[in-house]
């Protein structure tokens, strides 16, 4: 096990085409730390950097306290599990969990000793002598992560690892992943693009944009107190809803021009953007007063039932947002509803998208 640093690192294509910009983690020892951002954000280069498959073009990367700028990837002790599984389709699961093993000459007995206590614990004891087209893709993957193990490495690096999967196994893999990396307490970088995936394992959260961090944190943190208007809009699904505001003398003026009052919400002169998440909305009833919240008009565009709760899709003040509901919602596309925000669950992000 080992602890992973990684001050002002930077990587530059071409000469000027800055990939990952000025990247500072401090990665905790048996933590598992997750990075999430879109496609092109920079995440997957970040992770090829910590592995030596990238070189690094500025700052210090350390494992277990070492400088690894200029070591290969077999110099790091790392393991990397693969997005494509990339086994040896000839190899039968025995085989493939052993490969790496013999390669550094590694006794016959140890070799044997370490596939198949990592069979056992991932439940591949009654595969190991199959070979992966006779294997389901989480089975694939489990091999991949085994072979990962048995090198019982000081990091392990994880590549997009459930993308291949369809959604209820990669849910399955997902409680896999978390209670194996708890049970090995081994380092864990991992890469994903699904926001769900990243809060669900993430000891360490990064939300990367455009090849820097956004925010760290623990997920329920970054979750509640999102730092920027990118990081409120990729964490959450539904995402935080946003609107665009700006002050007058008697109240606010939303996107399309229409008043509300917001007594003891002080909004910038040059406007402001005000956040709150689809579950803190509440359906005002009748003649109903803010309650010591906004009060707002909302235009049901659609409504989609998902089984214990319904997400109602609408526009306030010429922008789109949604409300979750419990159960079933009785709103039809066109009627007006009437609802609000508490103050307490508003959050408040000045014209540059950062948090006020």
């Amino acid at each position: 096990m080992a602890s992973v640093e990684l001050t002002d690192i930077r990587k530059v294509y071409g000469g000027n085409v800055e990939a990952v910009k000025n990247i500072n983690i401090a990665i905790e020892d048996g933590t598992l730390c997750v990075l999430v951002g879109p496609s092109g954000c920079g995440k997957s280069t970040l992770l090829r950097m910590i592995a030596g498959l990238e070189s690094i073009t500025g700052g210090t990367l350390k494992i277990e306290n070492a400088v690894v700028n200029n070591l290969g990837p077999a110099e790091r002790d790392i393991a990397m599990v693969f997005q494509n599984y990339a086994l040896y389709p000839h190899m039968k699961v025995y085989d493939n969990m052993a490969y790496g093993l013999r390669n550094r000459g590694m006794p016959k007995d140890q070799i044997d000793k370490r596939v198949r206590e990592a069979a056992q614990i991932l439940e591949l004891t009654h595969l190991l002598e199959r070979r992966p087209r006779e294997l389901s893709g989480g089975q694939r993957q489990r091999v991949a992560m085994g072979r990962a193990i048995v090198r019982n490495p000081k990091v392990f690096l994880f590549d997009e690892p459930l993308s291949n999967l369809d959604a209820k196994l990669r849910g399955q893999m997902r409680v896999e992943i978390k209670n194996l990396q708890r049970q090995l307490g081994v380092t864990s970088v991992y890469v994903t693009h699904d926001q769900l995936e990243a809060m669900t394992l993430a000891d360490t959260l990064v939300v990367m944009n455009a090849g820097a961090v956004e925010q760290i944190g623990a997920p329920l943190d970054i979750y509640e107190k999102p730092a920027s208007t990118f990081v409120a809009s990729f964490i959450g699904a539904p995402p935080m809803n946003l609107l665009h505001v700006s002050a007058d003398s008697s109240g606010l003026l939303l996107k399309d021009g229409t008043h509300i009052g917001a007594e003891g919400l002080a909004i910038p002169a040059a406007g402001a953007v005000i956040g709150f998440r689809p579950e803190d909305l509440e359906v005002a009833a009748g003649s109903e007063t803010h309650l010591g919240g906004l009060l707002l008009d909302l235009k049901v565009r659609g409504v989609e039932p998902v089984g214990a709760e319904s997400y109602v899709y609408g526009i306030i003040g010429g922008e789109q947002v949604v409300v979750r509901v419990p159960g079933r919602s009785v709103s039809e596309p066109g009627e007006q509803l009437r609802v609000i925000i508490p103050k307490e669950k508003l959050h408040l992000f000045d014209g540059n998208g950062k948090r006020i």
